[in-house]
């Protein structure tokens, strides 16, 4: 019975000074940035928000050309109408720079969210062909290469992921 339990003792302490570690993880960045500029559905989001982004401007251009018109005209009138009147249109033009504000505000805010959204929606589609991907390479992690100080190129899989997208889109 003693040795059984000196072999006990003896084989506890070596289990507990002996590390036997098998915890190898696959880990592999992606340039998210180039990911979005590279591949079809990518591309074709940033149309979409390009294209909204430039009417947004084309319209609060305008609104800002009527602005500065109507500011010219007041400045002409000034010497001509009376000070009651200039006072009107004065008052008049800051609420039309008032709204301008507001619509500049409005279209930043809906812009933003449509972004947000078609951002979103881009990661959902691309979300199963990613998970094949790692799955059928053994991959544990992938993270964002903005996130990384230093790493070896042979982890970088953005090119590998690019040709999966666009193939699939």
């Amino acid at each position: 019975m003693r040795i059984f339990f000196k072999v006990c003792i003896y084989l506890i302490l070596i289990l507990n000074f002996c590390n036997i570690s098998n915890a190898e993880q696959s880990v592999k960045f992606v340039n998210i940035d180039f990911l979005v500029n590279k591949t079809k559905i990518g591309n074709q989001m940033l149309d979409k928000i390009s294209s909204l982004d430039k009417q947004n401007i084309k319209k609060l251009k305008s609104f800002e050309k009527q602005i500065k018109e109507k500011q010219e005209e007041i400045k002409l009138k000034k010497n001509v109408i009376s000070e009651i009147e200039f006072e009107k249109e004065v008052s008049n033009l800051n609420k039309k720079i008032l709204d301008f504000n507001n619509q500049k505000e409005t279209m930043v805010k809906e812009l933003t969210n449509i972004k947000n959204k078609e951002l979103n929606l881009f990661f959902e589609n691309i979300k199963p062909i990613v998970q094949n991907y790692m799955t059928e390479n053994s991959i544990d992690m992938i993270v964002n290469s903005k996130n990384i100080f230093m790493g070896n190129n042979k982890s970088d899989i953005t090119t590998d992921l690019i040709e999966k997208i666009n193939l699939n889109f």
